[in-house]
């Protein structure tokens, strides 16, 4: 064997120098550019929403909305965040678009009597509705709904959260030769665009004679008896209501997380959860009572009662996480101990509704479903009817007439041969976000 030989250097000089070579080589950096986009929030002080109010007597286009509620012949369409489209409903077949209400902040509204209660941020309003051409505010109590200042939307200095600005933004950075580059985290009030934007914190008269309104399935609003009921992410609220211009806050239950909808029945309260229905007496109206929890599987969860069943969809995906698309028969005989019958496949639940053993169940973009659920083993198979190409979100039926809210319209049916449901309107939206 030869050996190789280099005059002049020694074997550990060599050493040394493959040594020096490795450590400078290690030392290198490669600098990075990274572009990506971030949602940024718009702060507006609580006294800006406040003034904020007003009375529109001309008309918005529908854009996005979301809650419906019925109060006699009159329709209240909440657009997320901006406010409630009064829609004159006296003829289904005509619905007419006569005025729009700005609200900063609102997501709900219950009525009873000529009061509409809505929230507008961190603040419940009462806004006097007996006259639907001259609307006004009642009442405000201020500072009522905690989520709202603490749900880190809020800045003592800033104010709210209301809005979020889309912006590019351009770093540059470096990592190490093995291509270990910084981890990018949102931090400060910055949110990259990897969120879904939308789901961020983003002369008739009315009937003068003691009556409560309707609403759909995804209420988070709801009165029973001379009590308004309302419920956030985590808390449900109480308030008297006896004096309907000025209500009193009563007890504020912390239930857990992710709240989504309420439902009276029967004087029990139906809370619908991402992991599970709670179920709370009105025994004593104004301090609400746990009677029962039940738990499921995380998913977004609407729930509407009659007897002794209450019916729950189960939806997943986007805000909901999880991946179960179904809807749940409970027994809810004993109030105490619900249990689950029978789990039904769907394929993209929201918001649905119970009439005379018929199940309502708007689909997302698989459109909207009408089950005969006189047998609750074989609803699957119990399908009368199904209206496709419209993407469902909540319904409601309403003196023989299903109304129903959707990505292209508000829609109106006569459901009275439920097996060939016949349209009577339609009125137009221009959606800019998605249903979530």
């Amino acid at each position: 064997m030869n050996n190789i030989y280099f005059p002049g250097i020694r074997p550990w000089s060599l050493l040394l120098a493959l040594l020096a070579f490795c450590i400078t080589a290690c030392d290198d950096k490669v600098e990075y550019t990274r572009v990506y986009t971030v949602y940024e929030p718009v702060y507006t002080s609580p006294e800006e929403i406040r003034a904020s109010f007003a009375v529109e007597e001309t008309p918005r286009i529908l854009h996005d909305p979301g809650k419906i509620y019925i109060y006699g012949d009159y329709l209240f369409i909440n657009e997320p965040g901006e406010g409630i489209h009064v829609v004159n409903n006296t003829d289904k077949a005509n619905p007419m678009n006569i005025k729009f209400i700005s609200i900063p902040g609102n997501f709900d509204m219950a009525a009873k009597d000529g009061a509409l209660y809505i929230d507008s941020y961190m603040d419940l309003l009462v806004l006097d509705i007996r006259d639907i051409h001259n609307i006004s505010i009642t009442s405000r109590t201020e500072n009522i709904f905690a989520n709202a200042m603490t749900a880190g939307t809020y800045d003592p200095q800033r104010g709210i959260v209301t809005d979020w600005e889309e912006r590019e933004k351009i770093e540059v950075s470096s990592g190490d030769f093995n291509g270990n580059f910084p981890y990018y985290f949102p931090y400060g009030g910055v949110f990259y665009a990897a969120m879904d934007a939308s789901s961020l914190p983003r002369s008739s008269t009315a009937p003068t004679q003691s009556t409560t309104g309707i609403g759909g399935s995804m209420a988070r609003f709801t009165i029973a008896g001379d009590y308004l009921y309302t419920i956030d992410n985590s808390n449900l609220y109480t308030f008297n209501i006896q004096n309907p211009e000025t209500p009193t806050q009563g007890t504020t239950v912390q239930i857990g997380w992710g709240i989504e909808t309420v439902f009276p029945y029967n004087g029990n309260l139906f809370i619908g959860a991402q992991n599970g229905m709670h179920i709370f007496s009105l025994q004593n109206p104004q301090a609400p009572r746990r009677r029962s929890t039940f738990s499921h599987v995380v998913s977004c969860d609407p729930v509407v009662v009659h007897d002794t069943l209450a019916y729950v969809t189960l939806r997943g995906g986007t805000t909901c996480r999880g991946v179960v698309n179904q809807l749940d028969i409970i027994n809810i005989k004993n109030l105490e101990a619900p249990e689950l019958l029978v789990s039904h496949p769907m394929q993209s639940p929201y918001g649905l509704a119970y009439e005379d053993g018929l199940l309502f169940i708007c689909e997302g973009e698989h459109g909207l479903k009408v089950y005969d659920v006189s047998d609750i083993y074989k609803v699957n198979t119990s399908l009368l009817d199904h209206e496709t190409g419209i993407d469902a979100y909540d319904v409601i039926p309403y003196q023989d007439v299903l109304i129903m809210i959707g990505r292209e319209g508000l829609y109106q049916y006569d459901y009275s041969d439920p097996t060939d449901l016949k349209l009577l309107s339609r009125l137009t939206i221009e959606r800019t976000k998605p249903i979530n």
